[in-house]
């Protein structure tokens, strides 16, 4: 039988389960990664399971969230996060050596292997051929504990490319091309493969923007083949040998496919406050610029900055905005640094940051009130960006330095011929700032900081479930609507307790008065909620605060598992216009909880006139026991 590249994957990988569309299955993960804002609290949990060393093939922990460290919250994670490595086997990649993503695509990725990461754009790995699929914290440590990690068997979106890129359009187009014909929704359930002619002329990193953004389709992953591209892309990394040609079987059958001709693009942006929000940047008109940021795990390549440099040589960036530029890894500053790009960039007014996430999850540089940021990042949403009322626009890095020159957002196409990039620039590799783990950890001390709290875990499915309506809200919610990041919440991340102060602060500031004034809560929304990034938090805080069950329209894969992992219900409307019936305050009554999961059916009674309300929960017979047990941790701890 004739397997598409995803399948070849998954059948190798397979250790539980039967590969079979839309059944659950068990993965061995050959990688993981964590990094600081979720590191911590997976650390904890990996603790918490008991065992003396990682069983993955490699795990790396990664600093490159919160390496500003405006008090001593950060400095005291990462301590802990290196000595946890130490002990328990992992690589430790230092603040400043880079964004996971990237390092990882440099340094460890394997074409044909599986990664399983705790942030949701792990999926980078896809454009060498690794299957990287993005999961909560809790999901991460088991695996590193040995467990399979398990998911439903996806759907395989075919994404067929042809004709190449013309001048002024990148790799970042593409992607955005796919979100405007899928939307944020469109991935969900699937894993989006690439192939066709066109991919022959994209690098890895190009390949790799394009597999980051699946994220934004909320696909459970995405993924390139293995070809003389990811070959010489992997030699100039030193590590030829990892190589090995993967591609789908002549003849491999998809569940769907799109087609787009590559040479038919043109420059394009996601205006705010979506990903999807794609227009072609000559429709959307010379909107005045604030701020432009340049990098990032998405467009953070020695190609994408020099194109930049190239663009501004002997220029200087216009005197309304302020620019400024986060290469993807310390390899990529040192090519910078060898090659008098960095010094171009400079000398044209640009702002260099150091190698980390920084203005991609709010963590400085945030715009002026009801600024304009264009930006080659991957999120938009409100907010996001650190201040409240800003826009930003999402473009490839020829658009970005266009604005930067110019003040406004315009067409890169306008600024005349296309500079020449053909020059070729080996890899500056130098892994001085990647720590190995010692072969016994076991005298390792863990040192913890103040700041870092002990865990909280959920009590078993009571069988009666009353619980307030504690919240109401729409479509497309997202794990920054739920908890926000940034340079406040972030450093917070092993503090629970802190955290439960910002839930819904951006939608509701009275939710956390409101949860304690319930005891138990239910939280009601729209369609795709809980898209966005993979911070278990979201759902750890939740339950902390009493939440028994989140009832919407539909879910987004990881913060639909991570709502299992801590035991909260995650119910679906079975009849989609009862969402129209339910108001923050209403009383709900889920009777025999643990009986009415035996069924698909489960049903809520409002308690002031007795209307009843069905939802389904769509959980495997393993989730089931996950959510009787309250919780991954409770339940995973007994069986390793």
């Amino acid at each position: 039988m004739a397997h598409n590249l995803t399948y070849k994957i998954l059948k190798e990988h397979l250790v539980d389960g039967k590969l079979e569309k839309g059944s659950e299955i068990g993965l061995r993960i050959d990688q993981t990664l964590i990094q600081d804002a979720t590191g911590t609290m997976a650390c904890l949990q990996l603790e918490a399971l008991g065992i003396d060393k990682v069983k993955t093939e490699l795990s790396v922990s990664y600093i490159d969230h919160n390496t500003l460290q405006a008090g001593f919250e950060n400095a005291d994670d990462h301590r802990y996060l290196q000595s946890v490595s130490a002990k328990y086997g992992a690589w430790f990649s230092r603040a400043g050596n880079g964004i996971c993503h990237h390092v990882h695509l440099e340094r460890f990725g394997i074409p044909g292997k599986t990664l399983l990461g705790a942030d949701s754009h792990t999926p980078t790995a896809g454009g060498l051929g690794m299957l990287g699929i993005g999961a909560g914290g809790l999901d991460v440590a088991v695996a590193m504990a040995g467990g399979p990690f398990y998911l439903t068997a996806p759907e395989v979106l075919k994404v067929n490319l042809t004709g190449q890129l013309p001048p002024w359009v990148g790799a970042k187009d593409i992607i955005l091309e796919v979100l405007r014909r899928l939307s944020v929704k469109g991935g969900v359930g699937k894993i989006v493969e690439y192939s066709g002619p066109g991919i022959k002329s994209l690098s890895v990193p190009e390949r790799a923007t394009i597999t980051n953004m699946g994220a934004e389709l909320g696909a459970t992953s995405s993924i390139f083949p293995s070809d003389e591209v990811t070959k010489n892309f992997l030699e100039g990394q030193k590590r030829g040998e990892t190589w090995k040609p993967l591609e789908a079987d002549p003849g491999a059958e998809y569940d769907h496919e799109i087609s787009i001709d590559l040479s038919k693009l043109e420059p394009l942006v996601a205006v705010p406050h979506s990903p999807d929000a794609v227009k072609p940047i000559s429709e959307v008109g010379a909107i005045p610029v604030d701020q432009v940021a340049v990098g990032s795990c998405t467009n953070g390549s020695y190609l994408d900055l020099k194109l930049v440099a190239e663009i501004l040589k002997n220029k200087t960036v216009h005197p309304r905005v302020s620019l400024v530029v986060a290469p993807g890894s310390r390899q990529v500053s040192l090519a910078l640094a060898g090659n008098s790009v960095l010094e171009t960039l400079l000398a044209s007014g640009a702002r260099l940051l150091e190698s980390a996430c920084g203005p991609c999850i709010g963590m400085g540089q945030a715009p002026p009130s009801g600024g304009v940021s264009v930006r080659t990042f991957n999120r938009n949403f409100a907010g996001r960006s650190g201040t409240a009322d800003a826009g930003v626009y999402l473009t490839g890095p020829a658009a970005a330095a266009a604005a930067a020159l110019k003040g406004a957002l315009v067409d890169p196409r306008e600024l005349g011929d296309f500079p020449n990039l053909t020059e070729k620039t080996a890899p500056v590799v130098d892994d001085g700032m990647l720590i190995e783990p010692p072969s016994n950890g076991e005298t390792i001390e863990i040192k913890r900081g103040p700041n870092i709290k002990t865990l909280s875990l959920n009590e078993p499915l009571p069988h009666t479930i009353k619980a307030g309506v504690v919240i109401v809200v729409g479509d497309n919610i997202t794990t920054d609507h739920i908890l926000p990041g940034g340079s406040k919440v972030l450093p917070l991340r092993s503090n629970v307790e802190a955290l439960s102060e910002f839930v819904f602060t951006a939608l509701d500031t009275d939710f956390k008065k409101r949860a304690r004034q319930y005891e138990n809560g239910i939280i009601v929304g729209g369609e795709n909620y809980g898209q966005g990034s993979s911070r278990e938090h979201a759902a750890l805080v939740p339950m902390y605060l009493g939440i028994k069950a989140v009832l919407v329209r539909s879910f987004a894969r990881i913060h639909r598992a991570n709502l299992v992992n801590f035991g909260i219900l995650p119910l679906v409307f079975s009849d989609p216009g009862d969402y129209e019936k339910l108001s923050v305050g209403d009383e709900l009554v889920i009777e025999d909880a643990p009986g009415q999961l035996d069924n698909e059916i489960i049903y809520l009674e409002k308690k002031e006139d007795g209307t009843k309300i069905a939802a389904l929960h769509h959980l495997t017979p393993r989730q089931i026991e996950i959510i009787k047990a309250g919780g991954l941790l409770n339940h995973a701890g007994k069986k390793l």
